[in-house]
């Protein structure tokens, strides 16, 4: 794997570790799902699908980011709206 490769692909991860703090099912059980996606694609050598992994996981990344600023308005709605 070529060095900017290795160094997008390692940011990826500790990007998603970050941001797998505040999964709803608990950190524990999106590291878990997180260290087994990764480890399923770690032999893979070709670059081109390094990087269609690496824009999947940006889109993953995107995916919950939307999923929590979800999660924080319906919060806020019910704290200040009546239902």
């Amino acid at each position: 794997m070529a060095k900017p490769l290795r160094s997008d692909v390692i940011r990826l991860y500790k990007t998603l570790l970050y941001i797998g703090r505040e999964y709803p099912k608990g950190t524990a059980y999106f590291k878990e799902r997180l260290k087994s996606a990764f480890m399923k694609n770690k032999d893979e050598t070709d670059p081109e699908k390094i990087q269609k992994l690496v824009a999947r996981g940006e889109f993953v990344i995107k995916e919950l980011e939307a999923l929590y600023f979800l999660r924080k308005y319906r919060t806020m709605k019910k704290r200040y709206y009546e239902p």
